[in-house]
């Protein structure tokens, strides 16, 4: 191994050279609970007990293939980012007829709508934290996942929502303004309860880097410059000034629904933007596929942790430690090595439908990050 990789330093703090983007499949007790919650066989009571013990299960099998940052695997939601939007003040639950694209497949036609201003009074996601804190002990780190900011006003831009989100709010600045202040709201009640480590969701970066994807909304007066500019300003301004011992990561993603994908294309056309964004401790990106292109965007990263998603969390094959290796070496032509951190490209179950593959697979491939991570940080 060459001595630019033996050079290598371990972490402390988040991102850790050895790490997890955050959901996990669904356990089959808990699918089982659901379905029997949405029959009106149980109670939410029920329900919840059911989740809290598969969660412990959870936090401990992370503990045990050697995470040192846990989260809750997402386990009390349907949807990785519109179960946090739901329980805003504002917003509702609504049916499309349409779900989101993905390669070859289609999901559940559901959104976030607005029915009044958008705010922050309490929150769900926050008792939630509060347990995973007290079960997760003081060995890891408790990690809170929600979607980004970004994420929150495309789908309030979509073309199902814009004429209800224009009809509560006059100006595009002032929807933006009022994003800002529900999230910081919520970000500090997660921190009000001990949270350290909270991670942004963001596939708005992928969708601006797919050439079909814009070629279709160039059509519509949109310019990918003007609407990264925007996504990067939306996200900074909600970050900026929080508790400096707060860590802000956010997760790049082009789609993970039931192994399929959404996007395609490399970082290069957001690079500079979405690298740009100040407070961001580390940035969580997908290369696991030739769909994410090169490694030469990471030449605008500054100080920022880069945690390289080589690893695939849509199959349960393996990878070639040779291939990754030779690929981390890549990277280390733009990024310094000890900016370096590893770990699957997205989640295993984005959604509780969850990626094709067992859960023993899923264990097996976070086992294996973790030795080509000590073989490289020994």
């Amino acid at each position: 191994m060459s001595s630019v990789l033996e050079a290598a330093k371990q972490r402390s703090v988040t991102p850790f050279r050895y790490d997890m983007v955050g959901s996990f499949l669904r356990p089959q007790a808990l699918k089982d609970a659901r379905e029997k919650f949405l029959k009106g066989e149980i109670s939410a009571e029920d329900l919840k007990q059911v989740e809290d013990q598969e969660i412990i299960k959870l936090v401990e099998k992370q503990k045990s293939v050697g995470l040192q940052a846990v989260t809750d695997g997402e386990f009390r939601r349907s949807w990785w980012h519109l179960d946090f939007m739901w329980d805003l003040d504002g917003v509702e639950k609504a049916e499309v007829d349409k779900g989101y694209q993905f390669q070859g497949i289609e999901t559940r036609a559901e959104t976030a709508r607005l029915t009044g201003k958008i705010g922050f009074s309490s929150h769900p996601f926050v008792e939630h934290f509060k347990f995973l804190k007290e079960v997760s002990g003081a060995d890891v780190i408790a990690r809170q996942t929600i979607p980004a900011p970004a994420q929150f006003l495309a789908e309030l831009q979509r073309f199902e929502n814009i004429e209800i989100t224009k009809s509560i709010y006059c100006s595009e600045e002032e929807l933006i303004q009022d994003i800002v202040k529900a999230y910081r709201g919520a970000i500090l009640a997660f921190y009000n309860e001990g949270c350290r480590s909270l991670q942004l969701d963001d596939c708005t970066w992928g969708m601006l880097c797919d050439r079909n994807y814009w070629a279709a909304r160039q059509k519509e007066g949109l310019g990918v410059e003007n609407v990264a500019k925007l996504y990067a300003r939306l996200n900074e301004e909600t970050i900026a000034g929080l508790p400096s011992d707060l860590t802000i990561t956010t997760h790049v993603c082009r789609g993970n629904y039931h192994s399929a994908w959404a996007s395609s294309g490399g970082y290069e056309p957001v690079a500079e933007h979405l690298f740009g964004i100040d407070h961001i401790a580390g940035y969580y990106l997908e290369f696991d596929t030739d769909r994410a292109g090169d490694f030469k965007p990471l030449r605008h990263v500054k100080h920022q942790q880069v945690v390289l998603g080589l690893f695939s969390s849509k199959l349960g094959e393996l990878e070639s430690k040779e291939e990754i290796i030779s690929r981390i070496k890549e990277a280390t032509e733009y990024v310094d090595i000890n900016h370096i951190c590893l770990s699957p490209q997205c989640g295993f179950a984005s959604t509780e439908e969850g990626n094709i593959l067992t859960e023993e697979e899923q264990w097996d491939k976070l086992r294996f990050i973790k030795e080509v991570a000590d073989e490289i940080w020994k």
